[in-house]
């Protein structure tokens, strides 16, 4: 993980707008629970996120988990196995019951599933990429509150991909919220947030897990003062409000005419899912797809002016074109001058460095270049 610009790291909540500080606050209302039960907790989540969720929450105290709901096992891998989601094999792992209904519709099934959930008599739902969509009905359950853990400053960047969206748009901080669940899409009043700071070189992984960690930490917090009586809400500012699609596998092309720094916040923001590919355009050969990672940027200074003088001297270079190897980096220009790309996977190979890929693939290749907008020609 990136360190460069993680200085960021505040909290906010509206039990603290009369003048306490967020520590004070929480500070009274630890001493404040102590003197209640632990809240009766259903956790619903699926993968890798809310399972470091799930785990902080078996971990404290205040709370008793009573199952763990997630969606059902799904195929993967080669030989299209079910694959058990990460909540299901932790709350196995710690003896706490899972459920996995299809869905909570009107109907049979849905209306089981239901009965079922109230059956329980939570006190809360915690809800952190479950994946299903929760009727009114589901948030009417629990005894106090549905929250949900959100991996963004609400109100910007509600939907699907908050943590992707943030860093393909090149932002330098981003945050998790804690919030209210109501029938809209992450419309709900705002608990607490934390603001986290994006390292110039953070991927979406390395803040997934991240933001996991902090929304954790920031649930237990805001459960205590739940179970204090000193949570409050305020609401979410419509006008601020932003949209975060969902990521699709479409999206992994990369355009070679954005700028260096453009080029780099999506390489990280589409890293690990769907990953990053250019389309190697080579005379006479098929086209070759190339998965990439994200490579150094800034671009070295020496590199920049060489690839001025380079392109002056042929009369211009256009995204795409292969501007030459240095230090183990494939330079290739794009709409404001360069980008240097350290590792390439070409398809069905392993990665390798740019010195090997230039080597392999574009030494004996005149006229290779990248597709701009990773588009063929033909």
């Amino acid at each position: 993980m990136s360190e460069e610009n993680k200085t960021v790291r505040t909290d906010s909540c509206a039990s603290c707008a009369g003048g306490d500080s967020a520590a004070r606050v929480q500070a009274k209302a630890a001493a404040e629970a102590q003197k209640h039960p632990p809240l009766r907790v259903v956790f619903m989540g699926t993968p890798d996120f809310a399972a470091a969720i799930l785990e902080r929450l078996l971990d404290f105290a205040g709370v008793r988990v009573l199952a763990a709901y997630c969606q059902p096992d799904r195929p993967a891998g080669r030989g299209k196995a079910l694959r058990p989601p990460a909540v299901k094999t932790l709350a196995e792992k710690r003896d706490i019951a899972v459920r996995q209904p299809l869905h909570f519709k009107s109907g049979e099934e849905g209306d089981r599933a239901v009965r079922e959930l109230a059956a329980l008599e939570p006190d809360v739902l915690v809800v952190a990429a479950y994946g299903l969509i929760l009727p009114q009905r589901v948030l009417d359950i629990p005894a106090l509150l549905p929250v949900n853990v959100h991996a963004s400053l609400l109100p910007r960047y509600r939907g699907a991909a908050p943590i992707q969206r943030a860093i393909m748009n090149g932002d330098s901080v981003t945050g998790v919220t804690i919030m209210k669940m109501e029938a809209g899409l992450d419309t709900g009043p705002i608990l607490m947030q934390r603001a986290v700071g994006i390292g110039l070189n953070d991927t979406s992984e390395d803040m997934h897990r991240e933001l996991a960690a902090e929304g954790a930490e920031l649930l237990v917090a805001a459960l205590e003062r739940l179970r204090a009586g000193a949570l409050a809400a305020i609401p979410q500012e419509e006008g601020r409000a932003t949209y975060a699609r969902k990521l699709g596998k479409e999206e992994s092309l990369l355009d070679l005419s954005l700028s260096a720094a453009g080029l780099h916040a999506r390489i990280r923001a589409l890293t690990p899912w769907p990953g990053a590919a250019l389309r190697l355009l080579r005379p006479g050969q098929d086209d070759l797809m190339v998965q990439v990672s994200p490579g150094i940027f800034p671009v070295p200074a020496f590199a920049v002016e060489q690839d001025e003088a380079e392109r002056t001297a042929n009369g211009g270079s256009l995204s795409g074109d292969i501007l030459g190897v240095a230090d183990d980096a494939l330079f290739v220009a794009c709409g404001d001058g360069a980008y240097a790309f350290t590792s390439l996977r070409p398809s069905g190979k392993k990665s390798m460095g740019g010195k090997a890929f230039f080597n392999g693939y574009l030494a004996a290749c005149p006229g290779a270049r990248f597709s701009v907008d990773g588009n063929s020609p033909h």
